[in-house]
């Protein structure tokens, strides 16, 4: 019984550690004064004073086209190189599954200044462009490693048997593999979107004057200290990224069942 109680205490105080500040941040992003650290009542008005400022909903329209051009691209590049992946032989889907962990192990700033290196030796002008292939870059290994399970628990003769009954390898595809690996699909879809919301170092060194993400403003914004609209907007991205995992991890487990 006591050692029990001693594992719970000491799960409730790992949380605690990890969560204590997010609420208290979450509290002061609706303290009534521009003090962060003393409060003055309850009010709404720092939400309010967000969804006017021009410099953050700028950065939240970058974020959110971003997010999305770049989820979909991933997501099509992920699953034709999961498909083509789990045909190869083993010595070989071995090689290329090793490959393509190794943008996920590497460190953030390492993909980020590679990739900018690799933009400026082909003269392209940082901006809008080079954020997202960026993000397609770091995301498409996410979305392989989410649809190759599906891909696993398919039949080996699916693919061959639908070719044997008169349909074409692209029309299989659609028709036969694609259903059976959807759910696989969307969830790496999910993960490409949820990374990119969250990104900061890797768009940090391949954007352009002009466009700018969430996580540069806020980090730019925090430099002249902390301001009543960064509780505000950190914690509307906190609760999205909630619902955005609730979201996976329900999946996951209707996929389990």
């Amino acid at each position: 019984m006591v050692r029990k109680w001693i594992k719970w205490f000491y799960t409730m105080l790992i949380f605690a550690f990890l969560y204590a500040p997010i609420v208290v941040l979450m509290v002061f992003s609706f303290n009534d004064s521009k003090n962060t650290a003393k409060w003055e009542g309850f009010t709404f008005r720092w939400y309010q004073t967000l969804s006017e400022n021009g410099l953050i909903m700028k950065a939240l329209y970058y974020t959110v086209l971003v997010a999305i051009v770049s989820a979909l691209i991933a997501t099509v590049m992920g699953t034709l190189a999961a498909f083509g992946i789990h045909y190869m032989k083993t010595w070989r889907q071995k090689l290329v599954l090793n490959i393509n962990s190794i943008p996920i192990l590497n460190p953030d700033i390492v993909t980020g200044i590679s990739l900018m290196t690799l933009f400026v030796a082909f003269k392209m002008e940082l901006g809008l462009v080079t954020m997202i292939l960026a993000h397609v870059a770091f995301n498409v290994p996410y979305v392989v490693l989410s649809v190759l399970p599906k891909l696993k628990q398919m039949s080996g003769d699916t693919l061959e048997a639908a070719m044997d009954l008169g349909a074409t390898p692209w029309y299989a595809f659609r028709k036969v593999i694609l259903p059976e690996i959807k759910s696989g699909i969307i969830t790496g879809g999910l993960i490409a979107f949820t990374l990119s919301i969250d990104d900061f170092v890797i768009s940090y060194f391949n954007t352009g004057n002009g466009v700018t993400n969430l996580s540069i403003a806020i980090y730019s914004m925090a430099k002249r200290g902390i301001k009543p609209e960064i509780n505000a907007l950190a914690t509307l991205m906190f609760i999205f990224v909630l619902v955005m995992l609730i979201l996976i991890n329900k999946r996951t487990k209707i996929e389990e069942i």
